[in-house]
């Protein structure tokens, strides 16, 4: 039985082997030449200007709440399409049930002001 996961057990240690050694060869053999402007903290490009700890805008939210109900969105919708005639009428309640759900989360997002960019 043992004998069965021997090449996943080889394959593990292979992986966790190079997934070790190769950062750990790159530290060592990389080229360290640090300098003042190496060193400094920058943002985008450019040196950062307020506290990294801000409070950030509800917008944020309401984009990833929306890139959230579309991925979903999509993920359900497939697999439903393709069994929609061995599911039936409940099949079809239920999926129109979360995309209601879907619906309700998107026309709020709609109202908050996240589908307009300035």
């Amino acid at each position: 039985m043992v004998e069965s996961y021997l090449p996943i057990l080889v394959f593990i240690l292979i992986a966790v082997g190079l997934g070790v050694a190769l950062p750990a060869l790159g530290f060592i053999l990389g080229p360290t030449r640090p300098d003042d402007e190496k060193l400094s903290a920058y943002e985008c490009g450019f040196e950062a200007f307020e506290d990294s700890r801000m409070k950030f805008d509800v917008r944020y939210y309401l984009v990833a709440i929306l890139f959230i109900i579309f991925d979903l969105e999509i993920a359900f919708l497939f697999p439903w399409a393709i069994v929609l005639d061995k599911v039936g009428l409940f099949g079809f309640a239920a999926m129109a049930l979360f995309v209601g759900i879907l619906l309700v989360g998107f026309l709020y997002e709609w109202k908050k002001g996240a589908l307009e960019w300035e």
